[in-house]
């Protein structure tokens, strides 16, 4: 066979790829090769000796875009294409090819403008998805996600990998107590196209929420140069806060007040940790992550930009 031509790249077909006869019922299709994340998963799941937790799921088909206007998206999709072809992946031509290889869909879109319409495409063949960060670039789309999930009856959850970062899954299980409020941290770099939180600050927001959970009634945004601080207020009283880092050290993490301890969260440890629980969900097809919890995340970093854009003024997310 030829060469695979599709929106200006020249693919020869994968010389050696994954057996989906062998592993039917298991086979995953990813959408969007325009970020490291496709890579990293599609690493773990298609190793030689794979972690036995991923229990035989490997990636089969891959559809590269993917961000159309985003550089530094666009330019990551040849490199990255030729790293999962070299795991056994195919590469298709259109999702549609896709969702006729794979039993479940990881959307992986850089771009969070695009996730609405490739959803759709997906829900609508059925497929279990899981949609990377963030689930959409506006609360507005989002919220259409999920709504369509439930018309076409498909699990769905998005997650960002550091809700399962080092001690986030402690505090769940109750390790220090009730939790009474917390700071967390993130690099904070931004994209015209979207919300400034929703595009790297998410990292950060999610671990806030993952300890904090849904509730968040305002956030006022602070701005420096270097970095941004933004507090939120809960509707029990607790206060929680983000600070975005623009410059100098970049790194993930944050502080964790409970009744009984307070627990420093990180370091960050890579993608398996919500690789595991992608595969757990597939498996069960029951969301790790309730939708109003996504949702309240979106409310927040939509509520931070109007709070910028009023010179720091408290937002309700009621506003939102």
């Amino acid at each position: 066979m030829g060469p695979l031509v599709m929106a200006g790249l020249s693919l020869p077909f994968a010389k050696s790829r994954v057996d989906s006869m062998s592993i039917a019922g298991k086979r995953i299709g990813i959408i969007g090769l325009d970020t490291s994340h496709s890579v990293a998963f599609t690493k773990s799941l298609n190793a030689d000796s794979p972690n036995p937790v991923y229990d035989g799921f490997k990636v089969v088909a891959a559809y590269p875009h993917g961000s159309k206007d985003i550089v530094s998206s666009t330019e990551r999709i040849p490199a990255y294409t030729e790293q999962v072809q070299k795991l056994g992946v195919e590469i298709v031509g259109s999702i549609q090819d896709l969702l006729n290889k794979v039993d479940f869909v990881m959307l992986e879109t850089n771009d969070g403008r695009l996730h609405l319409e490739q959803a759709i495409e997906i829900f609508k063949a059925g497929k279990t998805t899981f949609i990377d960060k963030p689930v959409a670039a506006s609360l507005k789309d989002a919220k259409s996600i999920f709504k369509e999930a439930k018309k076409y009856k498909v699990p769905v959850f998005s997650s960002s990998s550091l809700r399962y970062a080092t001690g986030m899954q402690e505090i769940k299980q109750g390790k220090i107590g009730a939790i009474s409020g917390a700071d967390t941290y993130s690099p904070m770099k931004f994209e015209k196209t979207h919300p400034d939180l929703f595009w790297y600050g998410i990292h950060g927001v999610e671990m806030l929420f993952t300890v904090m959970g849904p509730g968040c009634v305002s956030v006022q945004r602070t701005i420096s140069e270097e970095q941004e601080v933004c507090t939120g207020i809960w509707d029990d009283g607790r206060i929680g806060t983000f600070r975005g880092i623009k410059s100098g050290k970049q790194d993930y993490g944050g502080i964790a007040y409970g009744k009984s301890g307070i627990l420093h969260l990180g370091p960050y440890n890579g993608y398996d940790p919500l690789l595991i629980k992608i595969i757990e969900f597939f498996k069960s097809g029951i969301p790790p992550v309730d939708e109003r919890e996504t949702l309240a995340i979106l409310a927040f970093m939509e509520a931070a930009d109007v709070s910028k854009n009023t010179k720091g003024a408290r937002v309700t997310l009621a506003q939102i």
